[in-house]
């Protein structure tokens, strides 16, 4: 990285969510991707309401290889 002037930066949730700019440009930034179709969650699984004590079990085992969604009627 110092060869070549790379700099590496972190952030925390708490950097970005206290300050309602970065907040908002960062809502931005997602809604614009998912909108596009460049971003696009995985989803692991989908189960219904009826079944969030399985499914919650199942984001415990931490075998998930992405989003667990819940279906709730509405």
């Amino acid at each position: 990285m110092l060869g070549k002037g790379l700099t590496l930066r972190g952030y925390t949730l708490f950097a970005i969510v206290r300050d309602p700019g970065k907040l908002a440009r960062g809502k931005q930034y997602i809604y614009d991707g998912l909108k596009s179709g460049a971003q696009k969650p995985h989803i692991d699984r989908t189960s219904p309401l009826s079944a969030i004590v399985e499914a919650h079990r199942f984001m415990e085992s931490n075998r998930q290889k992405g989003k667990i969604v819940i279906k709730v009627a509405g």
